[in-house]
């Protein structure tokens, strides 16, 4: 991989440092400090004064300006190169991308998907260096933008039970009680937050005259990982939902008419949470639940969507993993053999392949699909991830008892997405279980469009379209 040699480089800078210490005396002191510096050597055992004192720097003053534009010419020039490296490394992975002309306006995406490229290979290869962490700068960049004031909406940061949220509520009187809307959001359970989704609360809320709560916690979002181990994403999203369906009345809400609502792994909590209340009689009941571009099962990763999708923009199978195994601070070298089926068992397989199994799957969406070699488990990956096959992170494993149980669901899947098969596989359990599913499948939608929603020309006729078919739902209700 490029992105690999960018490190290299800068790692034999860092490298080389070592052999400058016995002539430290006979260059310049000047350039070897800024040669140091650059190089992130520590110099608390190398005498600067000495280095300076015995340097020419101190009776030459041209030759010092000399050096110092010479010292200014080495980083600007190591800088130049590492940024070209990138650069490079980012067109050479944007290639492995597969953008069919069928997806939404492919021309933009691919800009986006190259964009995204090269911030991940920057924050890679920042965190390789010891610089900071590679989820600190994807945080940091693709965070959302801040919305411009609404004079159609009250919103307002509150607590709920320790959680922080934001509520959205139209100025407008309603005659009766409105429904309530629980937004969790999506981002790999490590980025986003409640401003990378403010434009999409803030659309439910106008269009569907719904109170809106978007669930979030430091900085606006869930306790994401790694600061914070899962659960505990799923548990503030628990928790802020139960304490919500209390307290619902104070808001002007029925709390007979409460709608959970997530994407991508908003859609995770969104499942978990309802299935672990269907068994609470002292809280009102959720009423409906909408799932966006879902993940729901980590035990199969050769599904006919991840086969087609593989190298798809924004969101690649490799990339889905590599995500899971980064949100639950695992090694990250045993990708491959989650990738290869190696972490589940033959036992497992056989136990669930009642309820994950490219068999069940629509005909046309198998076109292409070629099953996989079988693999042995190897016993020490399934150990390390034994979190994979909890409810709470693969609701599509929670028994019949409690599917059956659910309440009536809105599952929205995008053709051009690894994720696909999930929500196709929930939406057979559900209705397998007798659960009433409104399904609407997006054939030119990818993973992640709807984080682009209300940017105008930023933005993809997808995200509309799916945030709508959201809100039609909800309005339902």
């Amino acid at each position: 991989m490029l992105n690999e040699v960018v490190t290299a480089v800068i790692a034999g800078c860092l490298s080389t440092a070592s052999i400058w210490q016995p002539d430290l005396e006979e260059e310049g002191g000047g350039i070897l400090v800024c040669k140091l510096l650059l190089c992130g050597v520590n110099l608390e055992h190398i005498n600067i004064d000495r280095i300076i004192s015995k340097s020419s720097l101190v009776n030459h003053p041209h030759q010092r300006k000399m050096e110092f534009f010479y010292a200014l010419a080495l980083i600007a020039g190591i800088l130049l190169a590492f940024i070209l490296l990138v650069l490079i490394a980012t067109f050479y992975d944007s290639f492995k991308a597969k953008i069919p002309p069928e997806v939404d306006q492919p021309s933009k995406l691919s800009l986006y998907h190259y964009f995204y490229t090269l911030v991940e290979i920057l924050a890679k290869n920042s965190e390789s260096l010891g610089i900071f962490k590679e989820h600190i700068l994807i945080r940091l960049i693709f965070g959302g933008l801040p919305a411009c004031k609404d004079s159609k909406l009250f919103i307002k940061d509150l607590h709920f039970d320790g959680v922080p949220v934001r509520i959205y509520l139209t100025r407008l009187p309603s005659a009766s009680k409105r429904r309530g809307v629980i937004f969790f959001h999506g981002g790999c359970g490590m980025y986003g937050g409640i401003r990378s989704h403010e434009r999409v609360c803030r659309y439910i809320a106008r269009k569907s005259d719904s109170v809106v709560v978007s669930v979030g916690l430091v900085h606006f979002r869930y306790c994401l990982s790694p600061e914070c181990k899962y659960p505990a994403q799923n548990l503030d999203c628990l928790t802020a939902t139960i304490h919500f369906l209390k307290i619902a009345e104070n808001y002007g809400v029925d709390p007979d008419r409460i709608i959970v609502c997530g994407d991508s792994v908003g859609g995770t909590f969104t499942a978990n949470v309802c299935q672990e209340l269907v068994n609470r009689t002292d809280i009102p009941k959720i009423r409906a639940q909408v799932m966006i571009y879902p993940f729901l099962q980590a035990l199969n990763f050769n599904l006919p969507s991840h086969q087609k999708n593989a190298f798809t923009a924004l969101l690649s199978r490799e990339r889905t993993v590599h995500y899971i195994l980064k949100y639950l601070n695992k090694d990250c070298s045993m990708k491959e053999a989650l990738l290869a089926g190696s972490h589940v068992p033959a036992s497992m397989n056989l136990k669930y392949r009642k309820w994950i199994n490219p068999d069940l799957i629509p005909e046309k969406f198998k076109q292409g699909y070629e099953p996989p070699i079988p693999t042995s488990c190897v016993p020490q990956v399934h150990e390390e991830t034994k979190e994979l096959f909890e409810t709470r992170f693969s609701p599509l494993l929670a028994e019949d008892a409690v599917i059956c149980r659910l309440p009536e669901a809105c599952i929205i899947t995008c053709e051009h997405d690894v994720l696909r098969d999930d929500g196709l596989l929930y939406k057979k359990r559900l209705e397998d279980n007798d659960v009433k599913v409104t399904w609407y499948h997006i054939e030119e939608g990818f993973h992640g469009t709807i984080g682009f929603f209300g940017y105008s020309i930023f933005s993809f006729p997808s995200s509309s379209k799916i945030v709508d078919h959201a809100v039609n739902f909800i309005k339902g209700f």
